[in-house]
């Protein structure tokens, strides 16, 4: 996978995960799994018993005619079953997550006014430092994860609060729109449509960077009181008598869909290279990041669009 995107997969700690182990090397004349090529045993080892004939007995091995049909007839060990990740183990662990999260927003939107922001900046600050920590943790820590999803919850609850009292109905609509984006970004990767190439790549990482500067003006200018509209610049500023904010959450928008194409890209490398089953978690952290971001976006260009009417 090319560098960049979602930094919990491009960190190191999941890159080395889906790194598939080298090949066993042999020395000249050796099997690779340690077994003479030519059937003798090694010095100081011994064969399997075998009978008069020379056949290999199963009786006197420690089991039966039955057991041994049975072993034999038993289907071959899948991924899980060698603690191997799997795309179930990714939707089990991501659906986990969310389920945490809705139940965060479920929260925010049914206690009183106040108590709701209060958790919406305790969800915001939180959430940004236990993102940081996950993202950077060696190993995959479940309760950090599902902890973060929770907090989350609690931010985007508030928000979808603040906005829905403003806005009735943009709440509902922000969920549709993201479950939407979802679906489509997954049906689009399934079909191999679209990929993650180095061009595509290099051509997010510029328009990530540019987004990423102009938030961080917006902020600033929005904290020293430059500007005194609801969302910065975004209704601050027009072109052709649009709100920059509306261009500017398009492409938003755009970078949080492709950003979801590099997560199934990264997960299904990890699957391929026979990650083990813990980094499922780090799966799904990433793809709930993602989406909490993907959230944000729509729901801030719905509220901007709303603000015109």
């Amino acid at each position: 996978m090319a560098p960049g995107g979602n930094p919990i997969f491009s960190g190191k700690n999941f890159r080395e995960a889906t790194q598939a182990p080298p090949a066993p090397q042999a020395r000249y004349g050796q099997n690779p799994y340690g077994q003479n090529p030519y059937g003798q045993s090694a010095y100081g080892q011994t064969l399997p018993v075998t009978d008069a004939q020379g056949a290999w007995s199963p009786a006197q091995q420690g089991m039966t005619q039955e057991q041994l049909q049975d072993l034999y007839n038993r289907p071959a060990a899948g991924p899980a079953d060698i603690g191997r990740m799997t795309y179930d183990d990714v939707i089990v662990k991501t659906a986990g997550c969310l389920g945490v999260l809705v139940v965060g927003a479920a929260v925010a939107l049914a206690v009183p006014q106040g108590t709701g922001s209060l958790l919406m900046i305790l969800g915001a600050l939180g959430g940004f430092a236990l993102a940081m920590v996950n993202t950077f943790k060696k190993q995959p820590s479940p309760a950090l994860i599902l902890a973060y999803a929770l907090l989350e919850g609690f931010f985007l609850g508030g928000l979808t609060r603040i906005l829905d009292n403003l806005f009735p109905g943009v709440g509902i609509q922000a969920v549709v729109g993201t479950l939407s984006v979802f679906a489509v970004t997954l049906v689009l990767f399934k079909s191999g449509k679209v990929r993650a190439t180095p061009k595509l790549m290099r051509f997010f990482m510029i328009a990530l960077i540019g987004y990423a500067v102009f938030a961080l003006v917006n902020l600033v200018m929005m904290m020293t009181g430059a500007v005194t509209t609801p969302f910065g610049l975004s209704t601050g500023v027009e072109i052709f008598g649009i709100p920059l904010g509306v261009f500017i959450g398009i492409l938003a928008i755009g970078l949080a869909a492709f950003s979801l194409i590099m997560d199934f890209t990264s997960i299904e490398a990890a699957i391929s290279a026979g990650a083990p089953q813990r980094f499922s978690w780090t799966a799904a952290f990433g793809l709930t990041v993602t989406l909490v971001w993907l959230y944000v976006e729509i729901i801030r260009l719905l509220a901007i669009l709303r603000g015109e009417d």
